[in-house]
């Protein structure tokens, strides 16, 4: 039975990294998929519909969120510290950004000005620093924020999955 269990996760996760996701009912939008909060007030509830209490706010603009379920309007949304809640769909853009999360919380994280580790280090970023995604390989991301702008191991961010591609 744990061995099914195991099979089937890493099935999940190779589809998911080689680009096999599945629709949302909805959008009809690849599912999972990360998105980014587009006010910097946004209320989560806990459940899809207006009549449902507002269980915490988020205060940040551009905050990379993965949607992981959608109810007409409503989308069911997770950060990178594993909150979870539903927004209503206009709140969401599909602008990519990204966490920085090293595996270590004290640990900073190298920025090259090219996606190779022999590169030119031009920044270490702390946990939590958030940068528009501008492009990934599949092991590297190209990252931008205020004051900075380069490369970093794409295994190190949160709001791309493992060798996913972006342009």
């Amino acid at each position: 039975m744990a061995l099914a269990v195991i099979a089937a996760l890493t099935c999940a996760a190779a589809g998911r990294a080689a680009g096999e996701l599945g629709a949302g009912p909805k959008s009809g939008l690849p599912m999972p998929r990360f998105v980014s909060l587009k006010p910097d007030r946004v209320n989560v509830r806990g459940g899809p519909t207006r009549d449902h209490e507002v269980t915490f706010v988020y205060t940040r603009a551009g905050l990379p969120v993965e949607i992981t379920a959608e109810s007409d309007n409503w989308r069911r949304i997770r950060d990178w510290e594993g909150s979870e809640g539903w927004v209503y769909h206009s709140l969401l853009s599909g602008r990519r950004t990204a966490v920085v999360t090293p595996k270590d919380k004290k640990e900073l994280v190298p920025l090259y000005d090219q996606g190779d580790s022999s590169a030119a280090l031009i920044a270490r970023l702390q946990a939590g620093v958030l940068g528009l995604v501008k492009r990934c390989t599949g092991s590297w991301c190209r990252i931008a924020g205020p004051g900075f702008d380069g490369w970093v191991v794409q295994e190190q961010l949160w709001g791309v999955y493992p060798n996913e591609k972006v342009e």
